[in-house]
């Protein structure tokens, strides 16, 4: 992978200008609300922006092309259920969450169990999270060092230092400023080599017919994973802190959903020219590893003018993912465990948390990278999805559509079953494949008498 003067020229002055959003909007950080929320002022443009900016990240790129290279159209599983998972979420759950005066999923909770079903939430939500870190992370280490020929720490180091850039001073207004410039970034370029990987195939039709039948069949890889992967995206969508944060920076209830239905428009389609470029790349170069597919190809086939920029793209794309998640956490740290169980009030003190949860997470999450830098990017935020979806999901839905119609006890013990299902089934079986199953049934399992006892509960109370 030998780039070009014109593709380093290209790929630096885009990358420049990236962080512009972030430093601007910057300026106006003087709180722990400003930090986490923007002051709870966001327009459709940043609220769309902070959850493309984080969703559309290596994984919706880097390895949607190295799943496609290897399966074929199952490959779009990941973008294809992230857009669905926005849309249900622009639909039932954004206007409720916008309207109540929380900044975290596990505050949210709080309200509707009790205090004692925060610390859970927050430590399931958070580990889950970093998995999808690890994801993001995987993928920017393999396209650092192959652009730039730097040791996997030495890459490492820089990778912290662009992520820090974006989100330490900004929050989340640098990253929803961030992440309109990484999308519109992405969908030129992307798009660009989609169409010139289709056009260099003979079309669509070609492509598909030089492969065997079931890489032209999104359930490639079996119905069940194909519904399991969709099922994962919608519940681990929902179930996180970061898209939940940036719908609460909203300055309204139909900001909120409006702007969370234009991503869901917008991520759907993403990963189709990932999917035609790792398809190209498997025709005509079966001998690179998967996970170089769509550099090799963008450097290779595009233009050097365009192939460095939509390099920046990729960058961008595992960049602000990173940091947008690293925000969620560093959120719920100092909110729920700092702030709320420690009872730390002092804004500028939950700032400064704030910051330093972010570039914790980001170090912890880079250093599991390189303890696992041959897996694949997509079975990472499978299992995060698991994680942090299992025993939030449910409790959410319920809270969210059926206020005060299960028991708090129930609802509590709903939320650690799911949590401690996942978590053991994936610690003691070393898979995720069915955790998220498995701890969504051990929800349900509370949730469901809960009902019952707080339908007595109300009845006892009105007699």
């Amino acid at each position: 992978m030998e780039l070009t003067f014109t593709h380093y020229v290209s790929l630096i002055v885009v990358l420049a200008l990236s962080f512009v959003p972030g430093w601007y909007l910057g300026r106006k950080v003087k709180s722990a609300d400003d930090y986490s929320l923007g002051g709870r002022a966001a327009g459709i443009p940043l609220v769309t922006g902070a959850i493309l900016g984080t969703i559309i990240g290596g994984a919706a790129t880097l390895g949607t092309a190295q799943l496609a290279f290897s399966f074929g159209l199952c490959a779009w599983w990941f973008t294809l259920g992230s857009g669905i998972a926005l849309l249900i979420m622009a639909l039932f759950y954004a206007r409720k969450l916008r309207s109540s005066s929380v900044t975290t999923i596990s505050e949210y909770l709080v309200t509707a169990f009790g205090p004692a079903a925060g610390p859970v939430t927050s430590i399931a939500a958070t580990l889950g999270i970093f998995f999808s870190i690890v994801a993001s992370g995987l993928t920017a280490v393999h396209l650092f060092s192959a652009i730039f020929h730097l040791p996997n720490y030495l890459t490492c180091v820089l990778i912290l230092a662009i992520v820090l850039a974006y989100v330490l001073v900004g929050g989340i207004g640098g990253s929803g400023g961030a992440g309109i410039f990484k999308t519109v970034l992405l969908f030129v370029t992307l798009f660009a080599g989609g169409f010139a990987a289709l056009s260099m195939s003979s079309g669509v039709t070609q492509l598909f017919a030089s492969f065997p039948s079931s890489y032209g069949d999104i359930f490639g890889q079996g119905v069940g994973n194909g519904l399991y992967s969709l099922g994962a995206m919608i519940v681990g969508v929902i179930s996180t802190q970061s898209y939940v944060q940036a719908l609460l920076s909203a300055k309204s209830e139909k900001v909120a959903a409006q702007a969370c239905g234009l991503a869901a428009l917008i991520c759907i389609p993403v990963g189709l020219p990932s999917i035609a470029i790792g398809m190209f790349m498997k025709l005509h170069h079966p001998e690179i590893a998967p996970i170089q597919a769509l550099p090799l190809f963008l450097i290779n086939y595009l233009p050097a003018w365009l192939g460095g920029a939509a390099l920046t793209g990729l960058i961008l794309s595992a960049m602000g993912s990173i940091g947008g998640l690293a925000l969620g956490c560093g959120t719920m740290i100092a909110r729920d465990i700092f702030g709320n169980v420690l009872h730390i009030q002092d804004s500028k003190k939950l700032l400064w948390i704030n910051r330093m949860s972010v570039v914790a997470i980001t170090v912890l999450s880079l250093l599991f990278v390189l303890a696992n830098l041959n897996s694949y990017v997509l079975n990472w935020n499978y299992m995060s999805m698991a994680l942090r979806g299992a025993g939030v999901f449910i409790p959410l839905t319920c809270a969210i559509a059926l206020p005060g119609r299960v028991h708090p006890s129930w609802g509590r013990a709903s939320i650690m079953a799911g949590v401690l299902v996942a978590i053991g089934w994936t610690v003691f079986y070393h898979e995720a494949a069915n955790s998220l199953l498995l701890g969504l049934m051990a929800s349900c399992c509370f949730i469901l008498p809960g009902f019952w006892f707080g339908r007595s509960e109300r009845l006892s109370s009105e007699e």
